[in-house]
């Protein structure tokens, strides 16, 4: 019987450790450009031995062979020598043969010395330090400068400016009158009396407590409200479940004047602060470039394009806007190494290796980046050549297989990942859908039968309106096995409204 008590064991085992290079490998490997080159500009304000790569990716273009101008056409050519009877004595200023770069010569230049100033304004006579983008002026700016010219007296002026305070983004007052009228001590009448003049500052139809009372504002400045339009807009509830008859019976219109109305609605601005103060959406760069690859001489007489590594007949090559070069300056290290003392030995050491890791880190993260974007370029051959319908299932396993990678990393490589193709820019993981099964024993993509649900829907008529039972029975003699709780998540998915209120929708002639 052993003996009970406490005892010391050897024992040997594995185990993954996450070290700080390695998290940073992977914090890089599922970052965006953006984010990457954010990382790489602190990485160089850090490390003194990181340097920008900043070597031409091409050799420079063979200059164009110079051919000397005719020796009677001087006007425009800089740089041009005069003959000796044409030379002027040097002690003679003549400024009539002064070209500034702008034209064939100061007449025709418009110029009139200084600060290369230009008769004709044709060119910006402002300083470097004056010619900085001007900021455009926020909502809240806007309005206040309509209200220094709206309003003489100053309570008007400070009842208005806590009108603009209560503004929120959409450009809505959800105070009441009474409310704000407490807050200021003044009467409800007169806060109510400033806030419809301040409906009509530019954009109009702010300062509304409603949908409907802004889109009347609108409305009433484009002289369009009549007793018709008021009535739909007090029955907006009807216009959103499409209840045309409905609106038509309070409107007292036909169909015609019905759709008219509703058009005329749909070029109003429902939020006119919204869009005002919105910065402009960043463009999206594309992390691969992808383009056709040329088809030569010997690939044409054998009958077929060539192959251009894993992407079939097509060329994929990394941005070189948003691939961060940078070096390890080693020149530096090694005279720095010369006087060093311990300390500072040690410091150069870490940092000699955070850079080795960064320029390795950055080279692994390009490579999986191109090599994983040809093996989707290969499977999706025929998206790229007809179109969405052609879109194949495709899952993280298969091109991790194929690409001998852990589906981890595929999922991290193609995440905030862009590729520029000849049908625009996609996001890697858009080409990774589900598969549903068919009858035949074949497979289709989720994608390609959204698109196709959605033509379905966008071709049908007035008189024929597919329910989502017709659209399973269509996709079903296309050989798609589909369900019909499938086909109405789809719909919905693309906000494809039912059957019934498409119905109703097309009753009124658009």
């Amino acid at each position: 019987m052993a003996g009970i008590g406490p005892r010391l064991d050897l024992r040997q085992s594995q185990s993954l450790v996450m070290t700080p290079q390695l998290r940073q490998a992977i914090k890089l490997l599922q970052s965006s450009n953006l984010e990457v080159g954010a990382f790489v500009e602190e990485e160089l304000e850090r490390n003194p031995l990181l340097e920008r790569d900043e070597r031409p990716d091409l050799p420079a273009e063979p200059a164009l062979p110079h051919t000397p101008p005719p020796a009677d056409s001087f006007e425009g050519t800089a740089g041009a020598t005069l003959p000796a009877e044409a030379e002027a004595p040097l002690d003679i200023t003549d400024w009539s043969n002064v070209y500034d770069g702008e034209g064939g010569g100061p007449a025709e230049a418009g110029f009139a010395g200084g600060r290369g100033g230009r008769l004709d304004f044709g060119q910006d006579g402002r300083g470097i330090d004056e010619l900085a983008a001007e900021r455009p002026r926020s909502l809240r700016e806007e309005l206040a400068s309509q209200i220094r010219l709206a309003f003489d007296r100053p309570a008007d002026r400070m009842i208005a400016a806590q009108l603009v305070a209560l503004l929120d983004p959409s450009g809505r007052l959800l105070a009441e009158d009474s409310a704000i009228a407490a807050a200021l001590g003044c009467d409800v009448a007169r806060v109510a009396a400033i806030r419809a003049r301040m409906q009509r500052f530019e954009p109009t139809g702010m300062f509304c407590r409603s949908l409907a009372e802004c889109l009347a504002v609108q409305l009433a400045e484009r002289n369009r409200l009549d007793p018709a339009m008021q009535a739909l807009l007090d029955n907006l509830e009807l216009l959103a479940r499409r209840d045309m008859r409905g609106l038509m019976r309070l409107c007292g219109v036909d169909a015609e004047d019905l759709a008219d109305m509703v058009a005329e609605l749909k070029r109003l601005d429902p939020k006119p602060g919204a869009d005002y103060d919105a910065a402009p959406a960043p463009a999206l760069l594309p992390d691969v470039l992808m383009r056709r690859a040329p088809i030569t001489p010997a690939a044409t007489a054998q009958g077929h394009p060539p192959a251009m590594g894993e992407a079939g007949d097509w060329l994929l090559e990394l941005n070189p806007e948003t691939l961060p070069r940078v070096l390890v300056n080693r020149g530096f290290h090694a005279r720095a190494l010369v006087s060093a003392t311990r300390e500072e030995r040690a410091f150069l050491s870490e940092k000699f290796q955070a850079a080795n890791w960064l320029v390795k880190s950055l080279e692994q993260r390009a490579g999986t980046i191109l090599k994983v974007a040809a093996e989707i370029v290969r499977r999706q051959d025929g998206f790229f050549r007809h179109g969405v319908e052609h879109l194949r299932p495709l899952i993280l396993r298969d091109v991790a297989e194929a690409v001998e990678m852990h589906e981890s990393t595929v999922s991290r490589v193609t995440a905030n990942k862009y590729i520029a193709t000849p049908r625009g820019l996609f996001e890697l993981k858009y080409f990774f859908t589900t598969a549903i099964g068919g009858t035949a024993g074949e497979t289709f993509s989720a994608e390609a039968i959204r698109h196709r649900i959605r033509g379905m829907v966008a071709a049908e008529t007035p008189d024929d309106i597919l329910s989502d039972d017709a659209i399973v029975a269509a996709l079903r003699r296309e050989g798609v096995d589909i369900a019909r709780r499938t086909v109405a998540k789809y719909r919905e998915a693309l906000r494809i409204p039912s059957s019934v209120q498409r119905k109703r929708e097309k009753a009124v002639p658009a």
